[in-house]
Formats: C-alpha cells, sequence, structure tokens
C-alpha cells in the first residue's frame, strides 16, 4: 500500500470502527445465520422471500465486515500535533483573503471528514495547498476558481 493510501483515523473514529466490526461479528451475523435457518426450514428455498432476505441481508453483513477490517487493516492513528507546521491532525485557524472570513479548520482523515462540522479530508485542495505550511503564511490554492488564504493561527 502506497503512503498515499493510508487510511488516517482518529482515536474516536477508530473506536468507532472496532465497536461496529465487533457488533456485526458477535450480534448482527449470529442472528442472520439463525434467520437463514429459520426460513430454510419453511421448506422450499426457491418460492422462500424470508430465505432470500435473510441471504441478502447476511451479503450485506459480510461487505461491511470486510469494509471495516481493511480499514482496521491499514489505518494509521491521526497523532494530535501541537507542532509549528501543519500536517494532518493539525486544527488551523486561516483568514480567506477573498471574503475576509476567518475560519478553523481540522485535517483529517477522508473517513473522517464533515466539512459543515469543520473537519477537511487531507486529500482536499484546501488540505494540500496548507501542509507543511506555518502561522503567517499566505497560500493559494489550487481549486477550480483558485483563491487565497492566510493562516493565521495553528492549534
Amino acid at each position: 500500500m502506497a503512503p498515499d493510501d493510508k487510511i488516517y483515523l482518529t482515536k474516536e473514529s477508530l473506536k468507532q470502527y472496532q465497536e461496529r466490526l465487533k457488533h456485526l461479528q458477535e450480534v448482527a451475523r449470529p442472528q442472520v445465520i439463525e434467520e437463514i435457518k429459520e426460513a430454510r426450514n419453511q421448506g422450499d428455498l426457491s418460492e422462500n422471500a424470508e430465505y432470500d432476505s435473510a441471504r441478502d441481508k447476511q451479503a450485506a453483513i459480510e461487505n461491511e465486515i470486510a469494509e471495516l477490517q481493511h480499514i482496521l487493516d491499514n489505518y494509521e492513528l491521526i497523532k494530535s500535533t501541537n507542532n509549528n507546521t501543519i500536517r494532518i491532525g493539525s486544527t488551523i485557524e486561516i483568514l480567506s483573503l477573498q471574503n475576509d472570513k476567518i475560519q478553523t479548520i481540522s485535517i483529517v482523515g477522508s473517513l473522517d471528514a464533515d466539512p459543515f462540522s469543520g473537519k477537511i479530508s487531507n486529500t482536499s485542495s484546501l488540505a494540500k495547498a496548507l501542509m507543511g505550511k506555518t502561522a503567517g503564511d499566505l497560500v493559494e490554492v489550487d481549486a477550480p476558481t483558485k483563491y487565497k488564504v492566510k493562516v493565521l493561527s495553528i492549534k
């Protein structure tokens, strides 16, 4: 796996993924296996809607388990930073030079990104432009419409 393919997670999201995987493996999977057994006992499988539904549910659970296992096998924990240089895990206060608005954002992994909560993906244009910068730097963001921001502070 290339370094850019790493899945960056916060401690909180890592815990959520681990809990979800445990729930699927220990609760949901056994439940759906029971549903399949009960549906099989109803007779003809070719016209058994409950059996088909249970098998579809089982496939969805197995797919989600595989997806979660992939995430948990390939994650890198975002360490909090008390650094003067912006990197993944940094919380930054920026000033948009276009509209003079001050914004506080955190750079997180793509699975944790939530722009409405101020959490931007490390793969976003803004995050890529900010990486490695320090407080006071003017940064041009390479987006469909280029714009500039000033780094006010790094927390």
